[in-house]
């Protein structure tokens, strides 16, 4: 489930399988005919939809009650997350890796079988420092990809902790933000950032125990940057070149007299493949999430589950009319989450 953004191109003929760049004259000059071009093109519409759905994996899941761990609390845990994709979607067949071959140790030409489930587990620490205030950092990785990510959460109680007269009927009220970022894979950076608002009520249980459902609202921005992706990689463009170095004084280009413009000097090959190295356009999108939780403590221990979707369809969540047009039918995403930690 790597990224493999090397496949998502708008007219597949211009590659093999394989990733070869198909150069034929005949290939050439119909790509040309079509698409103006005769390289191969980006699809930036793939990449966009694979990164919102990557986004609202990795994105701060906000699992908490909206109390806090109390003046000079710790809680130290670990979550599981599993988030739904659109698996059968072509941008994600195209766009991730297979399975590896274990003769020739290389993925698939095609993932043609994608899970349905992104998994992300993580260490988290949350650590409160009185009025109200309380910071979180995070770690984690999604397993089968080299995807790591790494974060911080913090958040405001505006109201916890009363237990008498009017106040004590009130359920707790806290707002806050958290972003998260990956390493792990040069083809894509990722960033996700939100803001969320939650209300929760703690339930005493006899004596040591308590039990606290929560609910809460959550908006995000997803910041998708490419790296440089070669769309061919298995076409070697400085040697289909024949590379000769750049046009410079010194080591002038003996086809363009007098102009001294950098680019390669091909001696007897073409320049073409260079073209195939491309970067997507940026991605900046926004989603609103509905969060339903559920917490249990007895003395130290506390374990909890959440239950997290979109309110709006991803493609109503836009605010460009460009986004929503190319996120026009992709479906809505919900995620699992659990934990289990201490308090102390």
């Amino acid at each position: 489930m790597d990224p493999a953004l090397e496949r998502l191109v708008t007219d597949a003929r211009c590659r093999t399988d394989a990733g070869e760049w198909v150069d034929d004259p005949t290939t050439m000059a119909q790509l040309t005919q079509d698409t103006g071009r005769a390289w191969c093109s980006p699809d930036h519409k793939a990449f966009k939809r694979l990164i919102n759905q990557f986004g609202f994996a990795l994105a701060p899941t906000a699992m908490h009650s909206a109390r806090t761990t109390g003046f000079g609390g710790f809680h130290l845990s670990v979550e599981a997350d599993y988030t739904k994709i659109d698996s059968g979607a072509d941008y994600w067949k195209r766009g991730t890796q297979g399975k590896i071959d274990p003769n020739t140790k290389k993925a698939s030409i095609k993932n043609k079988s994608p899970s349905d489930i992104l998994s992300l587990y993580s260490l988290k620490i949350r650590k409160s420092f009185g009025f109200g205030l309380e910071v979180t950092g995070q770690v984690g990785f999604m397993p089968n990809t080299s995807i790591v990510s790494g974060g911080a959460d913090v958040r405001l109680s505006l109201l916890e902790g009363f237990r008498s007269g009017l106040p004590g009927i009130l359920p707790d009220l806290a707002v806050g933000g958290g972003v998260r970022t990956i390493t792990g894979t040069p083809q894509f950076q990722l960033t996700v950032a939100g803001l969320d608002a939650q209300i929760s009520k703690p339930l005493p249980i006899a004596d040591s125990s308590v039990i606290t459902p929560y609910f809460g609202y959550q908006y995000l921005w997803i910041f998708g940057d490419s790296g440089l992706v070669d769309l061919t990689p298995a076409t070697d463009a400085v040697g289909y070149c024949n590379y000769g170095g750049a046009n410079l004084p010194g080591n002038a280009d003996p086809t363009k007299p007098g102009l001294y413009d950098g680019q390669p000097i091909c001696a007897g090959g073409s320049p073409l493949d260079f073209n195939n190295n491309v970067v997507f356009k940026k991605v900046r999108l926004e989603r609103q999430r509905l969060l339903l939780g559920l917490n249990y403590r007895y003395e130290m221990v506390m374990v909890g589950g959440q239950f997290i979707t979109d309110i709006v369809d991803p493609a109503d969540a836009q605010n460009s009319d460009g986004d929503k047009e190319d996120l026009d039918g992709t479906p809505r995403q919900w995620t699992i989450a659990l934990e289990v930690g201490a308090m102390f």
